[in-house]
């Protein structure tokens, strides 16, 4: 199963094999999208989307036909809900639709939803507490459609969050220098909204969204420069950009990520009743495309201090030969989705 990550300004692809305990990246590739094909986590232009997954197939050549979306953003419901202990999957799934609007904000034949049970509840032996995940159905079908234009056959819906967590918890899982009694930050600076992990005993205990992310420095060059948002992105991702691109623009853009960076810390430490229980982060990881900016991590470091890295998924993995490494570790901070997506390749179905 290949992961597809449909985000807000590209679409990435990516294929993992495993032999015994080791990954191996098979393929990986990314495309950038139109402005406006995919707003708000949603996607717009069905057929546009589409033609980029076919050339992201075309380019990339997977061996698999099966593959993995996400969906995110305020369509998509998750929650902890208390349910009587023994019921079977069908009995469950009839009770949670019954009670559907102490759930959802929408109507039941409105909502695609699955659930998880999560193990008896720590209040009631006689209950379990059970995951339950929903999404407008448009949300879903949105990507089904772009896979089918595709020719790929969707296998797994999986939600943006947990699919990130997957890659971040085997990052810490295969990272040496990472005790297993540490608590780890993950920082990911996405296209409009910058999100934190906080994971401790190999549970996420503490999460924060704030507005902010990569969108702002594409229309930053746009303004300035009288360039199109297409290339705009493209002279992001190619580097080519006017000799004072550093400290007309980057130069405040750095500054203002560390400070964002600094206020979700300061955020656990202040209001989390976790940062009591788990204590202070030892390691602060940053994923998303503007991971990969130069110097960022001294700009993070200046605001933050402690110990700051860069995410990479694939730092213990092998990489084929037709797979080039090079464009692959510039790349990895912003694969982290769909490197948790590609993973699910290995879950029991």
């Amino acid at each position: 199963m290949i992961g597809i990550d449909i985000g807000s300004t590209a679409v990435k692809l990516l294929e993992l094999s495993r032999s015994g305990k080791t990954y191996k990246v098979e393929n990986y590739a990314i495309e950038p999208l139109p402005e406006k094909a995919v707003e708000d986590k949603n996607i717009i232009d069905i057929d546009g989307v589409g033609e980029i997954v076919q050339r992201l197939i075309k380019r990339a050549k997977p061996k698999a036909q099966a593959a993995a979306v996400a969906v995110a953003g305020p369509a998509v419901i998750t929650k902890v809900i208390d349910m009587m202990a023994g019921l079977s999957d069908d009995d469950l799934r009839a009770a949670i639709e019954i009670d559907a609007e102490q759930y959802l904000s929408y109507p039941i034949e409105e909502v695609n939803l699955d659930f998880e049970i999560l193990g008896i509840s720590e209040k009631d032996e006689n209950r379990v507490d059970v995951l339950l995940a929903a999404s407008r159905s448009e949300n879903v079908d949105s990507r089904l459609a772009v896979l089918e234009l595709a020719d790929l056959k969707p296998k797994v819906v999986d939600i943006e969050k947990y699919a990130l967590e997957n890659a971040f918890k085997l990052i810490i899982k295969n990272d040496p220098e990472i005790q297993e009694d540490e608590t780890i930050a993950l920082i990911e600076i996405g296209s409009s909204t910058s999100s934190i992990y906080v994971l401790a005993e190999n549970e996420v205990v503490f999460t924060r969204e704030e507005i902010f992310g990569g969108k702002r420095l594409i229309e930053d060059i746009q303004n300035t420069y009288g360039l199109s948002y297409e290339e705009a992105n493209l002279a992001i991702r190619s580097g080519d950009l006017p000799e004072d691109y550093d400290t007309a623009i980057l130069e405040y853009f750095r500054n203002d990520l560390a400070q964002q960076v600094s206020r979700m810390v300061q955020y656990y430490y202040a209001t989390s009743s976790a940062a009591s229980r788990h204590g202070k982060l030892s390691h602060i990881m940053i994923s998303g495309g503007c991971a990969v900016i130069d110097n960022i991590l001294d700009s993070v470091n200046h605001k933050v201090g402690g110990h700051v890295t860069i995410a990479n998924p694939f730092s213990f993995m092998t990489v084929a030969n037709k797979v080039d490494e090079k464009l692959l570790l510039r790349d990895a901070p912003a694969l982290m989705t769909v490197c948790g997506l590609a993973l699910r390749t290995f879950d029991e179905y």
